[in-house]
C-alpha cells in the first residue's frame, strides 16, 4: 500500500493522536464512514440512514472532518434548493489501527448485521495452532490481501461489501490425552 499505516494507542500522548482515536471509539461514526465510503453523503441523509437526529448527527460528522476521517464535498442545492454539503470518507480510517478499539469494531459490527436474514451473513470460524513466526506472516499476508482490493478502488458496476475478520487467542485448552 502506498501510505504508511497509523497505529492509535490509548496511551499515546499526542493531542492528534487522542482525538483520532476518540473520532473512532463510536460505533455511530464507523458506521457514517462506511456509509461514505464509496459515495457522498449529506449530514440529512447520513441521520435518515442512521436513524439519529440531524444535531447530533452533525457532531459526529464534525468529529470526523476535525480528524481528517470525513472531508467536504463542494456544495450543492437540495430540495427545495437548500444548501446540501456532502461528505466522503478519506480512506484515513482504513489506514488506521486501533489495537484497544476491537470491542468497538466488534460492536459496530453487530449493528452493521442486526436485522440481516440468515442466508446474506455467511460468517467463518477456525482455529489455528501457529507459532509467533506463522502468526505474523498470516497477519502480513492477510493485511496485504486487503490492501490489495481497497487499492483496486470500487467496481463501478460492484456490490457492497463489509468484511469482518478477528484473529484472537483461542481459550479452549489443549487436550491432556495424547
Amino acid at each position: 500500500m502506498s501510505e504508511e499505516r497509523i497505529e492509535l494507542r490509548a496511551d499515546d500522548t499526542d493531542a492528534r493522536a487522542q482525538a483520532m482515536a476518540r473520532a473512532l471509539s463510536s460505533p455511530l461514526r464507523l458506521r457514517v464512514l462506511r456509509l461514505c465510503a464509496f459515495e457522498s453523503r449529506t449530514n440529512k441523509e447520513l441521520a435518515e440512514l442512521l436513524g439519529v437526529n440531524p444535531g447530533t448527527m452533525l457532531h459526529h460528522v464534525r468529529t470526523l472532518v476535525q480528524t481528517g476521517f470525513l472531508e467536504a464535498e463542494p456544495e450543492r442545492a437540495g430540495t427545495g434548493g437548500a444548501r446540501e454539503v456532502p461528505y466522503r470518507a478519506t480512506g484515513l480510517s482504513w489506514r488506521t489501527s486501533m489495537p484497544e478499539g476491537s470491542p468497538v469494531l466488534v460492536e459496530t459490527f453487530l449493528q452493521q448485521i442486526e436485522g440481516l436474514p440468515p442466508d446474506q451473513l455467511d460468517a467463518t470460524w477456525m482455529g489455528l495452532k501457529i507459532d509467533d513466526a506463522h502468526r505474523e506472516e498470516f497477519e502480513r499476508r492477510l493485511l496485504e490481501l486487503l490492501d490489495e482490493f481497497k487499492d483496486r478502488g470500487p467496481d463501478p458496476d460492484g456490490t457492497t461489501l463489509g468484511f469482518f475478520a478477528a484473529l484472537y487467542p483461542d481459550r479452549n485448552p489443549p487436550s491432556t490425552s495424547g
